[in-house]
């Protein structure tokens, strides 16, 4: 194998390991903050409205982040996003040690939060295309994949009991310094920039990369499944922990096991699309397979009383859930070209984390007059039915499992 075809290169590594500690920290300072605000303010409503304010700035901001990441020196501006981010929480932190913190410095390290990560991740996954070589773009995103989940399940196992152990300013602290970390890391990264002969307006910048999205329709088709999956399967994981908690069988400690064992699959699965590669004829019947018995794995654990089946049901589906999403994810990397994959990016961001306040507000009203179970098993069910029209979709399949993603989208443009 020669280095052009190695994924673990020295600057893909820095990437990776940065974003590693980075990452965990998010993941920690996530929990830290939930049990601080309810600790202060004994309100779970205020907490709801801070996981908002974290959310939907981000949101709102995505298209023209997109815009901002095309036309801009990339990694210049993710090292700006680092130090923007680390500074705030470090000073967040500070003012927590002296005593002198209020809850609008909180809402406001949110909102901070938030934009600067609506800009930063499309500036890492647009990169990924230039910073490894074609065959390697599942296993990089796999890699990166890894990172995340096994994150959120570092920080949802010992969140709490670092909360205990050093309290929420040290955790805080912890976080600003993760960025900052993060940001020193990422200038030892060679991320090529993006010329422009000419660079068009703003807003028509912005035009062109939704003409792109539109013009074709493989493209289309699986940001629209992608944003619906996302949809479904939240209705479905918010209603989780109200279901094992009503459930006498199963227990706040029984709702623990279950997510650690959907992440851990996935976790599993990436490790494994991080060494493996798909031939692209074949990455139709990978994803079919990846999201059928996802969905199938998924709504047979929560209609059986075993708790040892539903671990491992849950522990598969983590798996295929990683390999569609992989799937998803680079086939759109690939096939955009380097002037347009920040706004793409973006805007599938924008379309899947948007949805999600509304997939969150639907399951609480659902939960009011349904069972419970009835609804996890009817949205999980949903997610299979929006995705089964890809298995049948010719442009879809093609744009799936094109040799050349790059020349295929330019023949799909002429055409």
């Amino acid at each position: 194998m020669t280095n052009r075809d190695k994924l673990w290169t020295p600057g893909f590594l820095v990437l990776w390991q940065s974003q590693l500690v980075s990452t965990v920290g998010d993941a920690v300072y996530a929990i830290a903050l939930g049990f601080w605000v309810l600790a202060t303010t004994g309100s779970t409503a205020l907490m709801g409205a801070l996981m908002a304010a974290s959310t939907l700035p981000g949101v709102l901001v995505s298209p023209f982040a997109g815009v901002l990441v095309d036309r801009s020196n990339k990694k210049r501006l993710m090292i700006a996003m680092d130090f923007i981010r680390g500074v705030a929480i470090v000073l967040l932190a500070a003012a927590s040690l002296t005593g002198i913190i209020k809850i609008w410095m909180v809402f406001a390290a949110g909102i901070v939060l938030s934009v600067c990560g609506a800009v930063f991740t499309p500036g890492v996954q647009s990169s990924v295309p230039d910073i490894v070589p074609k065959s390697k773009i599942s296993n990089a995103n796999a890699a990166f994949s890894v990172v995340l989940t096994g994150a959120s399940l570092i920080g949802n196992a010992g969140g709490g009991f670092l909360y205990q152990a050093l309290g929420a300013p040290l955790l805080f602290l912890a976080n600003g310094l993760s960025y900052l970390f993060s940001g020193v890391c990422l200038p030892f990264v060679k991320i090529p920039s993006v010329r422009h002969i000419e660079k068009p307006h703003f807003w028509k910048d912005m035009a062109d990369g939704f003409t792109y999205m539109w013009r074709l329709k493989g493209l289309r088709l699986i940001l629209v499944i992608a944003a619906l999956i996302n949809f479904f399967s939240f209705v479905a994981i918010t209603l989780i922990l109200p279901y094992c908690q009503f459930n006498p069988r199963l227990g706040a400690v029984a709702y623990g096991v279950l997510m650690a064992c959907f992440m851990g699959g996935a976790v599993a699965g990436f490790t494994a699309l991080s060494i493996f590669c798909f031939k692209p004829q074949h990455k139709m019947a990978v994803f079919i397979i990846s999201n059928f018995s996802c969905y199938v794995f998924l709504i047979i654990a929560v209609n059986q009383p075993n708790l040892v089946v539903m671990d491992v049901l849950l522990v598969l589906a983590g798996a295929a859930n990683a390999a569609m999403n992989v799937l998803m994810v680079s086939t759109v990397q690939a096939s955009t070209p380097a002037a347009l994959r920040g706004k793409v990016m973006s805007f599938m961001r924008m379309t899947t984390t948007g949805l999600t306040p509304f997939a969150m507000a639907l399951a609480g009203v659902l939960g009011g007059f349904l069972p419970l179970r009835l609804i996890i098993t009817g949205a999980f069910a949903c997610g299979l039915l929006v995705s089964l029209p890809a298995y049948f979709s010719k442009p879809f399949r093609a744009f799936l499992s094109a040799e050349d993603l790059a020349e295929a989208c330019l023949n799909a443009q002429k055409a």
